[in-house]
């Protein structure tokens, strides 16, 4: 990857014996770890710092903003707080970040409340080794053995859950949590604990301030832009946009109401034409899932050659921390199709109401179940035995049932890749991560974590930004937007609405993606090509970290049932392994 922190609990050998000094823009070092980091945007306002002194080092990787005080200098402000207050320093740390911190012999790794950057680690070497890019962590690894349970959650879900990876002897950092050289552990700062207040005013006044300390990156200024609510938001607060960018077909609706958007205020539009770079995942885009996440997320991942800025924004996440996207709510029988309310369900199961917040999809997994059991609902007994043992690990930090709901959802979120691929190429804010807007989701009930609350904080922003509306969205109720939506598909020579993204299935088919993923494994042609996309990235992941290359017809030997693994990565006796080609 072209950004990356990589480290090594040992000395500047231990550290030379995975990678060369010469691949990185500054090491720290010292007896008990040394520490490599590499990014354009080192030294950066708001951007990654590196420091040494007579009181240790530290780097802090990524994104991040402390307080007025440590602005200039903030891996030393860092380090400066740790001296004082242990771990608790990073509470004072906004942003999205890995921070290494080294002190009087003690070391320690934490990353930011929502873990959304992944810290990646092994002890295989002999010596605990970690780092941001999970391949480079991975190759480390003697003889990395695949986690079957790990495959069957990215097939049926597009996504590893908890803190797993694809291999037994690769394990993820904790959600809100730390590494040392000879513990994991989680820290409390994401925890809920409801407020009153004013929920519509706080949530504008910090959306403000969020995007206001984000909008000084440097060089031309990009968004993505879409014809949703969260998008727009940012063009019309970020001071200065140079170019808006969307995904899709130039005569969609949604790529004209993004361009009409752009014209309101004022800023230069390209429209990324959907073609086969849209769908097809390349090594780099593979390698932005960490072989934990279904890479279909990276939309504008083949078009970095017409993407011309330095800095990109996006609105990754806002649905899922600001309107309550993984929450439950009572459900409405209209026209054939449930429309959620507003009313929270009152009791909902957990598992039952977390299927539909992933890349589950009942049917075609029930196809690819049947490559290997005659049991003709092994997938869903697999996907719901998976989320019911990860939801339990939600309780520490809630006692109600619609905030586990919204936890676990951000604790496994599948779109992450999509900012790692931006991250890794452009200088990336993650607004959403802001600890402003965190500290609001927490505080605030799930009936107020809503898109009504949002549209009313926004409209305290700017009235004008709902002059040209989403184009299935013609009404703020959603009630009412769903009428119109039947009524277009009923009435004769009236226009039905689009789907926001271009049909994936029939792009897989127009550019012949069979023969180009796989000419050899004629089995796998009759799969769903959501599902062969998924084989194409653990396959092609596995291929970048390891020597032992995965068959892809072997990835479809599968468990017919979850089953209860350690999230340590410790390797079992061989028989949860999947086949490997030498």
């Amino acid at each position: 990857m072209n950004k990356e922190i990589f480290g090594v609990f040992g000395d500047k050998d231990e550290f030379e014996r995975f990678r060369s000094e010469r691949e990185f823009d500054d090491i720290v070092t010292s007896e008990v770890a040394t520490v490599g980091i590499r990014d354009t945007g080192l030294g950066i306002p708001g951007r990654s710092a590196s420091y040494s002194g007579d009181l240790g080092s530290c780097i802090i990787w990524g994104e991040a903003y402390p307080n007025k005080r440590g602005w200039s200098e903030p891996a030393r402000w860092l380090l400066e707080q740790y001296v004082e207050k242990g771990k608790d320093a990073v509470r004072d740390l906004n942003g999205s970040y890995l921070a290494f911190i080294q002190h009087e012999g003690e070391t320690v790794v934490i990353t930011d409340p929502i873990r959304s950057w992944e810290c990646f680690y092994t002890d295989d070497p002999g010596v605990r080794v970690f780092g941001s890019d999970a391949a480079a962590v991975a190759k480390t690894i003697d003889n990395p053995t695949m986690r079957r349970q790990s495959v069957g959650e990215f097939l049926h879900m597009g996504v590893v859950l908890g803190d797993k990876t694809l291999f037994h002897e690769l394990s993820r950092t904790p959600f809100d949590g730390y590494l040392t050289p000879n513990s994991v552990n989680e820290l409390d700062r994401f925890v809920y604990d409801e407020q009153e207040m004013d929920y519509v005013d706080e949530l504008a006044d910090r959306l403000q301030r969020a995007i206001r300390l984000r909008s000084r990156q440097p060089g031309k200024k990009g968004l993505l832009l879409s014809a949703g609510y969260d998008s727009r938001t940012l063009l019309s607060q970020l001071p200065k946009i140079d170019h808006t960018y969307t995904v899709g077909m130039p005569d969609a609706q949604e790529v004209k109401v993004a361009r009409r958007l752009a014209k309101q205020y004022g800023v230069d539009h390209t429209t990324l034409v959907t073609n086969d770079r849209y769908i097809t995942p390349g090594e780099q885009k593979v390698r932005d899932t960490n072989g934990i996440k279904e890479s279909i997320h990276i939309h504008h991942a083949g078009y970095n050659s017409e993407i011309e800025v330095d800095t990109m924004y996006h609105a990754l996440l806002f649905d899922t921390l600001l309107k309550g996207f993984g929450h439950k709510r009572t459900e409405l029988k209209l026209f054939g199709k449930t429309i959620p309310t507003k009313r929270m369900e009152p009791n909902p199961d957990p598992v039952e109401a977390s299927l539909d917040n992933f890349g589950y999809l009942p049917d075609h997994s029930a196809e690819l179940a049947e490559q290997y059991t005659s049991d003709s609902d092994a997938a869903g007994k697999f996907v719901r035995n998976a989320i019911d043992a990860e939801f339990d690990r939600c309780w520490s930090r809630t006692d109600d049932v619609q905030n586990a709901l919204a936890l676990f959802s951000i604790r496994n979120q599948p779109t992450i890749p999509s900012r790692t691929h931006l991250a890794d190429n452009y200088l990336e804010s993650f607004i959403a991560a802001d600890t402003e807007l965190l500290q609001w989701h927490l505080q605030t009930p799930p009936e107020y974590r809503n898109t009504s609350t949002v549209i009313r904080a926004i409209r305290q922003l700017d009235e004008d930004l709902f002059r040209h509306r989403p184009p299935d969205r013609p009404y703020t109720s959603t009630l009412l937007s769903e009428m119109e939506r039947f009524a277009r598909r009923k009435i004769p020579f009236v226009t039905e609405y689009q789907s926001a993204w271009p049909d994936r299935q029939k792009v897989y088919d127009r550019y012949n993606l069979d023969q180009r993923l796989f000419p050899e494994h004629e089995t796998i042609h009759e799969l769903p090509s959501r599902h062969k996309l998924r084989i194409n990235d653990m396959v092609g992941w596995v291929a970048q970290c390891s020597e032992n290359r995965v068959n892809p017809t072997d990835v479809l030997h599968l468990p017919t049932e979850a089953k209860n693994t350690d999230d340590a990565g410790s390797k079992t006796n061989g028989a949860d392994e999947v086949p490997s080609e030498n």
